[in-house]
Parts: C-alpha cells; sequence; structure tokens
C-alpha cells in the first residue's frame, strides 16, 4: 500500500481540483498521518544545494569525530568479542540539530547560508501546512499555529535535525534508526533520494 503522495501546488487553485488535494490531505491527516508533497514551492535547487553542503558537513567536520564515538567505539568492542550480541537502544546516526541561536557548523563553505535560506523556507511551507489543516478542520486561519506558539508570539520550536547515516564496518550488529514516533507537531522530512530506507508503520495495536 502506497503513502499519499499529494501536489502540494495545487491548493491554489479553485474548484473541484483544489477540493480534491483538500479532501486527499485530511484523508493523509487521518488515517496515515504521513503523506508526501510533490511541487511544494521549495526550489529544487535549493535542496541539491542543501544536499551538497550537508555531504560535505559530515566529510569535513564530523567523519573523524563519528568514527571514535562511543557507539562506533561500542560496535568495535562487540565485534571483536564475537558473541552475537547486538548492539540495542542507540541508533547509527551522526545528527546536529540547527536552531537561529545555536553555533553553526563553520568550516563547510556555504553551509550556513543555505541552511538559513532553506530554514527559511521550510517555515513558510510548514504554516501552509497548518493553514490547509485549519480549513480541513473549519478552524479561523492560524488557529494551529497560534496553539503552538502557546497562544501569543513566537514560542513554538522550531529545529532543523540533519541526520547522517555513516557506513557501518557491521550492519548485522546495530539498526540505522530504530523504531521511533517523532516529537512534534508538523515534521517535514527531505530524504535522501540516493539511499532509501525509511519505513512507515500505518496502524499498530494497542493492548
Amino acid at each position: 500500500m502506497a503513502i499519499p503522495v499529494i501536489d502540494f501546488s495545487k491548493v491554489n487553485g479553485t474548484g473541484e481540483e483544489r477540493a480534491r488535494t483538500m479532501a486527499q490531505i485530511a484523508n493523509g491527516c487521518e488515517e496515515w498521518g504521513f503523506f508526501q508533497l510533490m511541487n511544494h514551492g521549495i526550489p529544487e535547487e535549493l535542496l541539491e544545494k542543501v544536499k551538497k553542503v550537508c555531504s560535505e558537513y559530515f566529510k569535513l567536520e564530523r567523519e573523524e569525530i563519528f568514527k571514535n564515538s562511543a557507539v562506533a567505539n561500542t560496535l568495535k568492542a562487540l565485534a571483536e568479542k564475537n558473541s552475537g550480541e547486538k548492539l540495542e537502544n542507540v541508533d547509527w546516526e551522526d545528527v546536529i540539530t540547527l536552531l537561529d541561536d545555536n553555533e553553526w557548523p563553520s568550516k563547510t563553505p556555504g553551509f550556513k547560508e543555505t541552511m538559513t535560506e532553506y530554514r527559511a523556507e521550510l517555515k513558510k511551507l510548514a504554516e501552509k501546512v497548518m493553514e490547509v489543516m485549519d480549513e480541513n478542520l473549519s478552524l479561523p486561519k492560524g488557529s494551529i499555529k497560534k496553539a503552538f506558539d502557546d497562544g501569543e508570539g513566537q514560542n513554538a520550536f522550531f529545529g532543523t535535525k540533519v541526520s547522517h547515516y555513516p557506513p557501518c564496518p557491521h550492519p548485522e550488529l546495530v539498526n540505522g534508526l530504530r523504531a521511533h514516533t517523532d516529537a512534534g507537531g508538523v515534521i517535514l522530512l527531505f530524504q535522501d533520494d540516493v539511499v532509501g530506507g525509511l519505513q512507515i508503520l500505518k496502524r499498530w495495536a494497542m493492548d
């Protein structure tokens, strides 16, 4: 079963086509909690720049750090032990989170400029998605954003997580990323189009 794929540009139209797109988004929210957006408005050229600077950043500034990290050393020791035991409760992932007020990487050319522009585009898209959700729920425009902002101001957390999954010397002993539920209200995911692996659990049983 395929996840819903939605042409987001159609919400700017009128008539039956727009109504059909709004219904698709409503279904994606209600039945899946996840959907793929096409024609979302973020320029393709910017997305290519994001992939480039992030790849360069992890190679230039993080590769050696990760090789000497606790998770890498633990996996190495486990492999040498050769007991058949797996590395549990950890992710084989190198990650940073970008916030407006924290210190950003500075050694990778173009990283800060590119990611600043990207974050601005992400914020605009997230706000547009929330406005569509407002409309589908028959709420006044801006209601969901206001709720995330705790009523007033700009209090909602807005972070950009940048993840990298380095080649693993013993992939049979560790998961790339454990099953999880993302925290937050609106999560926009830009996945690498070369290395896949994303899986979505549509429904789950509860005791």
